[in-house]
């Protein structure tokens, strides 16, 4: 690998660190906000579940532009399109019923979960240390079909549901990131 090539990959290994801790952390506070604060009140809670697919948008946007833009992360482009999609389709799901926004929250799972795991197969020739994105983008997708399964069920709040899945997303993107970060620290020892 010359001298250019390396530095670049060492340059995007150390945004795509820093990307996951951060995913890590808006995911955790979220899920604080969710459990503490959005199951007791309503316009916090509506709040956060508009919220949650908006930042999935904003954070997808970042990456893909930190990451050679979308021509060269299509994945990630049309993500962020379907998290702004389904921030609004939240809105106005929210104003008919919370059945609405567990089947809005399970499209979204599925389709951002399959996105992600494209995202991720991508990158794993480049940066390897991807697998817990695939097994997360994978696992995503089945949440998403369980959401749309439970919708019409009895069935806790679907900020609790969401908040669940934001919480298992928040292990795997730590997960992703401290093995980046591990790589990273026996490339340097070798």
């Amino acid at each position: 690998m010359n001298g250019h090539v390396a530095t670049m990959r060492a340059h995007n290994e150390r945004w795509l660190k820093h990307y996951y801790f951060v995913r890590t952390a808006f995911s955790a506070v979220w899920v604080v906000l969710a459990f503490s604060i959005g199951q007791h009140s309503p316009g916090i809670g509506a709040a956060l579940l508009v919220a949650y697919p908006a930042w999935d948008a904003l954070a997808n946007y970042m990456d893909l532009s930190r990451s050679g833009g979308s021509s060269e992360n299509r994945t990630q482009a049309v993500n962020t399109v379907v998290s702004l999609a389904t921030a609004v389709a939240v809105i106005a799901a929210l104003r008919v019923s919370m059945t609405g926004v567990l089947q809005v929250f399970g499209v979204w799972a599925i389709l951002s979960g399959l996105l992600q795991l494209g995202t991720a197969m991508r990158r794993w020739k480049d940066f390897g240390a991807q697998w817990a994105m695939i097994v997360s983008g994978a696992q995503s997708a089945v949440a998403g079909a369980l959401f749309i399964a439970q919708a019409h069920k009895s069935t806790p709040a679907a900020i609790v549901t969401v908040a669940g899945y934001a919480a298992v997303g928040a292990i795997y993107f730590l997960v992703s990131a401290t093995w980046l970060s591990v790589s990273d620290m026996r490339r340097r020892a070798a």
